[in-house]
């Protein structure tokens, strides 16, 4: 979810300005909440839904939901290094007040919210301990920039890099990057740039109603700082690998574990 909206000069100097400005008018389909009905109270069953087996089953699928994301925290060690680093940051995570399992549009399966500081996931698509891990991940190191850069999720620079770092961190190993069509086996290191840039342009798009030039142009104007930025990871994770171990294990000279 990542909050909030740019408006679509967010390319000239005094976009600051203008920003401040428009946020007096909040429109929250603009900044994405229309994909989280439960975060504004508006979910609620259908007919249709109902009687396809799709809805009536939220409180088993919230248990089933929060259990998983137990599971995570206890098993992971990357889950467990980004939550020590939150709290090294004096942003210690409350499993039930920053974390919350919710109905989404289908589109999406998680998110950040800055409004409440809170990480959601969506019970209804994200089913599997995979998911649910790497959901978690993602959204720690956008709560993890909130605390420690000040990011304003209404700045589109700073949306751009907080999606950059996640997807560096977290998403583009040499697997994704393949089935995306962003890397062949031969220029994986050359490549890898790519696939982080569609990643976070495809999440921007996702959750503002900004054009895909402002979008694309905002990830260029950040990308050098915030794709050599791998804090508080260290590394760049490739799947069935111990790196989520030796991150963790280097954690205690950051004081994050």
């Amino acid at each position: 979810m990542n909050g909030f909206k740019e408006d679509e000069n967010s390319n000239k100097s005094d976009s600051k300005d203008e920003n401040n400005d428009k946020s007096e008018s909040f429109n929250p389909s603009d900044y994405g909440y229309d994909l989280y009905p439960e975060r504004k109270g508006k979910f609620k069953t259908s007919l249709s839904g109902l009687l396809s087996g799709r809805e009536g089953n939220e409180c088993n699928d919230r248990l089933r939901c929060e259990k998983t994301i137990y599971k995570c925290f206890q098993k992971s060690k990357i889950v467990q290094l980004m939550a020590g680093a939150l709290k090294a940051s004096g942003c210690p995570i409350d499993l039930k007040r920053h974390i919350a399992c919710e109905v989404c549009d289908t589109s999406v399966s998680g998110g950040y919210d800055p409004e409440l500081n809170q990480i959601v996931i969506c019970q209804n698509s994200s089913k599997s301990e995979g998911i649910v891990h790497g959901i978690l991940v993602h959204e720690m190191i956008h709560m993890f920039d909130y605390c420690n850069n000040k990011v304003d999720f209404k700045n589109l620079d700073h949306l751009a890099c907080t999606e950059i770092r996640a997807a560096n961190l977290t998403h583009c190993s040499f697997t994704s990057a393949m089935l995306q069509g962003d890397v062949s086996p031969w220029d994986f290191k050359n490549r890898h740039q790519d696939c982080v840039k569609t990643k976070a342009l495809n999440s921007i798009l996702a959750v503002r109603k900004v054009s895909l030039r402002d979008a694309f142009e905002a990830i260029e104007r950040v990308f050098s700082k915030c794709y050599n930025d791998m804090e508080p990871i260290g590394r760049r994770m490739k799947p069935n690998s111990e790196d989520g171990k030796r991150a963790y294990s280097e954690g205690f000279l950051y004081g994050y574990v």
